[in-house]
């Protein structure tokens, strides 16, 4: 690991005061939903159980699937049972809903997604960081954000996720920021490994697209800063997408933000909020005047125009197989990418401000049609090149 404490530590310890969680698991979001009187506490459940993530606990039945044990502790990615998602063997992001099903498919490039935080049980929080081999944190990853946002990005990719020992969501919120540091950059050091793996095993020179969410995204950031930004890397990136989490402009030398559908070698970022809502950490954002990168996923520009939901060509959520069209709109104001409440079934029961859970999931189609178009752009300009030397 390096010896200096890398640029997403300082950040984190940043907002450390004022950061509130994003919640990635249904059984902390549930217990967080706002204002709610003593009935509709049961309303919002029963709708995100039919929406984003269902509070019972499904991933029981797929423990025994991921018996694996680590000798040493630690992820050995020579080995697929420490890969979420990998091209050599099957798994929930080779997933496709049914109503896609006769897409044209094929494997242009490789997808390195970075998945979000799945360690949440509070009962867990005096353990900073998750155990690579805990057969429910596996099964949970795989089952929910692998099958719900990782095939979001499968139509024309490998995909890659490699599975790390992230930090728990307590993290992001306690008392102990020294032990948070720790944490992270324990993660970020079986990312690292991972990437570094792929790189010297798998990629041969193809395409790389950057997927994350959440604290997968806060991971992405040290990644591309440190293999990406600057370097020659950079010229087999397509696009990367940081999702879930704030992303400076200055944070990079080189790589820039995305300001049209088809640009590459560029990076698009949102967090997705209920239109109105101001969440403490983001009035803190204003208050130090951060420029951040925002994208919109439905024009995929930066500017602050209101794209009407019309635009967003379909939904995943919970069930994976229904596609939900013009479910949410989207528009850039103070930092962040707001949204008129989703429209699907049962949604005026959805009572929460932060839409965190669905960033991917709500523009699941138009993201898709976009690493698409990116990806052709991309392959283009190669070519192209390729036939003027």
């Amino acid at each position: 690991m390096h010896n200096k404490v890398p640029f997403f530590i300082k950040f984190l310890l940043l907002y450390f005061k004022s950061f509130r969680p994003y919640f990635d698991n249904c059984s902390i979001f549930c217990r967080f939903l706002p204002n709610m009187n003593r009935i509709l506490p049961f309303l919002g459940i029963f709708a995100l159980v039919i929406t984003f993530s269902g509070c019972a606990d499904k991933y029981q039945s797929y423990r025994s699937l991921y018996p694996f044990k680590s000798p040493n502790g630690q992820p050995d990615y020579a080995n697929l049972d420490y890969w979420a998602a990998h091209p050599d063997k099957k798994d929930p992001s080779d997933s496709v809903p049914r109503p896609l099903l006769a897409e044209v498919r094929d494997t242009l490039a490789d997808v390195f997604f970075l998945h979000p935080t799945t360690f949440t049980d509070k009962k867990e929080a005096a353990r900073p960081n998750a155990a690579i081999d805990d057969d429910y944190i596996n099964a949970k990853t795989d089952y929910s954000t692998i099958l719900l946002q990782a095939s979001a990005f499968n139509q024309q990719s490998r995909v890659f996720s490699p599975r790390y020992r992230q930090a728990h969501i307590g993290n992001f919120y306690g008392a102990d920021s020294a032990l948070a540091v720790q944490a992270l950059q324990l993660a970020y050091s079986d990312v690292r490994n991972a990437f570094r793996y792929y790189l010297q095993h798998n990629n041969n020179g193809r395409p790389i697209i950057i997927a994350s969410h959440s604290q997968g995204a806060l991971m992405a950031i040290e990644l591309l800063k440190e293999f990406f930004d600057n370097k020659p890397l950079q010229q087999q990136l397509v696009v990367a997408y940081v999702v879930g989490w704030p992303l400076e402009k200055n944070s990079f030398t080189s790589l820039r933000a995305c300001a049209e559908p088809i640009q590459t070698n560029c990076v698009c970022s949102w967090r997705t909020f209920k239109m109105g809502y101001e969440a403490p950490w983001v009035k803190k954002e204003k208050e130090r005047s951060a420029s951040l990168i925002v994208t919109n996923p439905l024009s995929w520009k930066t500017d602050t125009s209101f794209v009407s939901r019309q635009a967003n060509k379909g939904s995943v959520l919970t069930r994976f197989n229904k596609i939900y069209k013009s479910t949410a709109d989207a528009q850039i104001q103070n930092g962040v990418l707001y949204s008129y409440r989703p429209h699907f079934p049962g949604s005026f029961l959805y009572r929460t401000d932060n839409y965190h859970i669905g960033d991917i999931n709500l523009y699941y189609l138009n993201i898709r049609e976009n690493v698409r178009e990116r990806l052709s752009s991309f392959l283009r300009t190669s070519a192209n090149n390729q036939s003027a030397r």
